[in-house]
């Protein structure tokens, strides 16, 4: 079963078992009506939880899960990523993609001139930026339509048409 990670608690907060956790989605409303979730422990173990309840502060998400009701019991989630499955992922348009889905993807110029490989999605404000880390230096490269003319994420690889000068740094 593969995840998707829409959460990473990082604090607890309060005394009944609240937590506080970064944001991993552009999607915050996809937590109303969401009830169960997989948790990732650090040592990568998954257990399943239940929502009882949550509120966005502070541009984090506080959130209450049954059985949790104390802080001890809150700080045993500490560093747990929160995950849905793939599959009830929130749908994207066409030539949208997920950051999870970009990484890893080999990036070539429409030459067929290997560049590397995606290390990273850098969000700017703007456009977001590809970190590609090739053989001897990295790349950021915009993840623009007029520059990667061709996403293929079934094989893992992305071409790009960069404008003079873009590879030279």
């Amino acid at each position: 079963m593969d995840l998707v990670a829409i959460a990473n608690i990082v604090r607890t907060r309060g005394l009944k078992g609240e937590v506080v956790a970064d944001l991993l989605t552009d999607f915050p409303a996809r937590f109303d009506g969401l009830e169960n979730v997989t948790a990732v422990m650090p040592d990568k173990s998954r257990r399943e939880l239940t929502i009882e309840k949550h509120w966005f502060q502070s541009g984090r998400i506080i959130l209450k899960f049954v059985g949790f009701d104390t802080i001890e019991q809150g700080e045993k989630l500490r560093g747990v990523e929160i995950c849905v499955d793939e599959a009830d992922a929130v749908e994207l348009d066409e030539s949208e993609y997920f950051d999870w889905q970009l990484a890893e993807c080999l990036v070539e110029t429409i030459d067929g001139t290997p560049l590397g490989q995606v290390i990273e999605v850098m969000r700017t404000g703007g456009t977001e930026l590809l970190v590609v880390k090739g053989e001897t230096k990295e790349y950021l490269i915009p993840f623009a339509e007029a520059i990667c003319v061709d996403v293929d994420i079934d094989n893992r690889k992305i071409v790009v048409d960069p404008p003079d000068g873009l590879l030279d740094f």
